[in-house]
């Protein structure tokens, strides 16, 4: 991989890491960026973003997320990608101790799932 895509890449996955904690950053205004620019391979952007975004949280955000995890259980989980509470909510999964493969699998498809959306309102998959 030429190393000006492999830093499109990294630096797609470090701006969706330093989102994912308290640092206000826009990953997504990065991803739609390098989607507009038509050189990057989408499924390799989407796959950065996603994995770079799943981190952590403050005491307050995660009282919250305990509070909607008690009320409605790992389905919670769907919600991961919001801010604030998101991380929060992967980290009361861990505290709970709930098996690592369905918490990587559902917070994988709500964080993936919102970087799907964004990455097909910029390319008019959505008609």
């Amino acid at each position: 991989m030429p190393e000006t895509l492999f830093g499109a890449y990294s630096a797609l996955f470090v701006a969706a890491f330093v989102a994912a904690t308290i640092v206000p950053a826009q990953s997504e205004l990065l991803l739609a960026t390098l989607l507009a620019a038509g050189q990057f391979e989408t499924s390799a952007l989407l796959a950065a973003a996603t994995a770079g975004n799943v981190f952590p949280a403050s005491e307050r955000a995660m009282k919250r997320a305990e509070a909607w995890f008690t009320r409605f259980g790992p389905a919670v989980l769907l919600l991961s990608w919001l801010p604030i509470v998101g991380d929060p909510l992967t980290l009361i999964a861990g505290m709970l101790r709930m098996r690592l493969v369905p918490v990587l699998v559902i917070v994988t498809i709500a964080k993936g799932g919102r970087y799907l959306l964004l990455a097909m309102a910029i390319l008019g998959w959505l008609g």
